[in-house]
Parts: structure tokens; sequence; C-alpha cells
């Protein structure tokens, strides 16, 4: 089943994992071969976050939030329930999660340790719209979701990070991380990460449908316009990977080290959330939603907090950059562990027919 299934997929989406592979490898080759790369990258930034890569984010989320149909929104918002179990599993259980693994797992490394912490205070507004939607989530599920994390990250990301790395590591005999950042910092982030490409795609929505139709948009223009999520994808991982491809050369087994504590935070949050999201009775599309958005994080947030603190030659910076590396083929070996899931758990709600991670297919 599963092997047609891949065989009716297109060859861009068939061959996903690699894409995503040979673009990292090739922005750790770059960022190797040319270590300035990455100061001539980061030279222009907006919000603490170089310009090229801003308008990679931009170019990846667009044409997802283009697909939301938001005037379901309202009906997607009285789902107490849902928001609750999400709320929970991001700001309660997944920074105490990355809090313990990263003691456990890196006692004698505290820089590593202090990037690790800051990368679980940083729920994921970004790049888990494009794992929803290969996993065939609910788009209006993620967006409100993510719009809820964006919300929380502003009034507590600084809340918890100065309890997580201030308060909590004295009870425990440690020495405390220095910390502040102000929820202006915070609200910029989420206001160029999310905000910008919201609003571009709900206006083009909006536009397009009052002149064309419905049928046009989610017919013809959204399969045009579905490609260009992939192509943000792979260019925002080469120049991510870039940045830092000198650093993660050179330090193969701190690389080691720090992306342990971050693949089993990756299973525990995703195979949990999933988990509890079935038993208490949500739709695979809602779970789908729950579960990634849960276990994805916001490492520009988290990279660009480590170098404006520690410096971007430290221990918590290259944490931040470690993340992505990890988090990447994690995320998208979740997308098909989803999938078959999907067929396996809620095939008598959805049919037997297996759904496929399509990029460029209708929403």
């Amino acid at each position: 089943m599963l092997l047609k299934a891949v065989a009716r997929l297109s060859v861009v989406d068939r061959f996903l994992p690699l894409w995503i592979v040979g673009a990292m490898a090739l922005g750790v080759a770059a960022g190797h071969l040319w270590p300035d790369v990455g100061a001539a990258l980061d030279s222009v930034k907006v919000a603490g976050v170089s310009l090229p890569i801003a308008f990679g984010l931009f170019w990846m989320m667009y044409p997802v939030l283009a697909k939301v149909r938001y005037g379901k929104l309202g009906a997607v918002g009285g789902n107490g329930k849902l928001f609750a179990t999400s709320l929970a599993f991001n700001w309660l259980l997944g920074p105490l999660l990355m809090f313990v693994l990263a003691w456990v797992l890196l006692p004698d490394l505290p820089h590593y340790r202090t990037g690790l912490i800051l990368i679980g205070l940083a729920r994921c507004i970004a790049m888990v719209l494009i794992w929803n939607m290969l996993a065939c989530g609910s788009n209006e599920v993620a967006a409100v979701l993510v719009a809820l994390n964006s919300l929380f990250q502003i009034l507590f990301y600084s809340v918890l990070g100065w309890f997580y790395l201030t308060v909590l590591p004295t009870w425990l005999g440690a020495d405390p991380s220095a910390f502040h950042v102000s929820m202006l910092t915070i609200a910029k982030s989420v206001l160029l990460f999310l905000g910008l490409p919201l609003a571009a795609g709900a206006a083009t929505r909006g536009l397009l449908v009052r002149s064309k139709g419905e049928s046009w948009y989610e017919r013809r223009f959204l399969p045009r316009i579905g490609p260009a999520a992939l192509l943000g994808l792979l260019y925002t991982i080469v120049l991510m990977f870039a940045m830092q491809g000198d650093k993660i050369v050179r330090a193969p087994l701190d690389v080691v080290r720090i992306a342990l504590p971050l693949v089993l935070y990756f299973a525990i949050m995703f195979g949990s959330s999933f988990v509890i999201a079935r038993k208490l009775g949500f739709s695979y599309e809602d779970t789908a939603s729950l579960s990634f958005t849960a276990a994805g994080n916001n490492f520009e947030l988290a990279i660009a907090v480590s170098v404006g603190l520690f410096g971007i030659a430290s221990g918590e910076a290259l944490a931040g950059v470690v993340g992505p590396l990890i988090e990447v083929p994690a995320l998208l070996a979740l997308v098909y562990l989803s999938l078959w899931l999907k067929r396996r758990w809620f095939a008598a709600a959805a049919g037997t027919a297996p759904s496929s991670p399509a990029l460029e297919g209708s929403p």
C-alpha cells in the first residue's frame, strides 16, 4: 500500500527527502568552503535576523497561508478542548521537557544546555505550516494554533526564559544564566515571521476569490503557487546552514551531543501529543496539526536570542544552529509517520485511500 502511494506522487514529492538533505549539504559545504558567507548574509538584518533569511521565510510561508480558508476560522476557534491541549503541550510540557533533556544529557556543557533551553521556549510559528500541509493536516487549525503560539510567545517567552535560565537552575544548585529579552523584541520577530505572510495570504485569498471566484482560486491559482513553498523551504535551508556550516564541520562531536536531546524531544512531543489527541477524539486533521505544532520550534527566534545574548561565536548560538539540522529530517520523517498512522488509526473515519504529502495539490 505504501509503495503504491509513493508511486502516485510527483517526482518532486517522491524525492522530497533527497531535496532537503541536498539543500542541507549544499548549505554546510558553502559555509565551510567560504567561511565569510555567514557574515555577508548576516550583515543586513531585520528584527535581528538576516534579510535573506527573512525573505526565505516569507517565500516559504506565503503559499501555505494563501491556502487557509479564513472564513472557517470562526468555527475552528470554538474548539476550546483542542486549544487547551495545544497550550498545555506548547507552554507547559515542551519547555519543561527540553529543560530536563538538556540537564540530563548535557550536564557538562552548560553553553549548549542553555541554547537548547532557548529552543524549547521558542514555539514554532513558521516551518510547522509546511510540515502540517505535507502531512495533510488542517490548514485552518494550524493557522489558529500558530497565531495562538505567537500571542503566548510575545507574552511569556521572556518570563519563561527568566524562570528556566535564572530561577530553576539555582534550585538545582547550579549557576544561573543572565537572561533579558524584551517583549518588543519577540513581537518584532512574530510580526516578521508570521504577520507579514499571514496578511499577504489573507489579502490574496480575499481579493482573488472576490474577483475570480472560489472555484478558480482553489483549482487554478493554488496549484500554481503550491510548489513555491517547497522552493522557499529549500532556499531557507541552504542559507541557514551556509551561515553556520564552518562551525558544524569543525565540531562534529558537539553536534552529536546537541542532536541527541533534540531527537528525543521531537519524538516524545510528537508521539505523546498524537496519542493523546487521538484518545481525546480529535479528527486526523486536527491531530496532525496539534502534533506538529507541539513538536516544532521557532529556531529563527532561538538563534536570534542566542546571538543577541551570548554572541554569534557562542556555544548557545551553535546549539541554535544545530536545531534546524536535526529538526528538518526529523520532522520530515514524522510527516511520513503521521500519514502511516492515519491509515492505521483513522482509516474508518477518513476512508482507506492513503493521502500523499503533496505541496502542489489542492489544499
